[in-house]
């Protein structure tokens, strides 16, 4: 019997589901959407949710337990700074999930899971940028 036991097992062990949770929050902290499966969107929401409500105190301590949660140093800098100062204001529902229909290959049901009051020019910032290696290359 499961009874009092939430969150969904997503048919992974323990330490796999929060290794892919934190991979899952970092790309959604720097890149502010990402597109996933629905239940993984449903799981993800509450772990980011509680990651921003404790960015918005910024001590040491928070900031020692939000980089053991993410596991990225960058994205809990940005976290800190950046999105705990744009929902300093807002007392929760910091993202929102986006249904976008059934993936082909499995048919499986997909959803971008964003912050609300998004940074557009966010998306894609942890992927290199094509331009600037293409000028290295061209000087060497």
């Amino acid at each position: 019997m499961r009874h009092k036991l939430k969150g969904r097992k997503l048919n992974r062990t323990s330490s796999h589901r929060m290794a892919m949770f934190a991979n899952m929050a970092t790309s959604l902290i720097m890149n502010e959407q990402i597109k996933t499966t629905v239940p993984k969107a449903k799981e993800l929401r509450p772990f980011v949710e509680i990651l921003v409500t404790k960015a918005k105190k910024s001590s040491l301590a928070v900031r020692r337990e939000i980089i053991s949660k993410i596991k990225d140093k960058a994205a809990a800098e940005k976290l800190i700074s950046v999105l705990a100062n744009r929902y300093k204001e807002r007392a929760g529902g910091y993202t929102r999930i986006v249904k976008a229909g059934f993936r082909y290959g499995d048919a499986a049901p997909v959803a971008y899971i964003e912050f609300v009051d998004r940074d557009i020019n966010a998306k894609g910032c942890m992927t290199p940028k094509i331009e600037e290696t293409a000028v290295q290359e061209t000087q060497e």
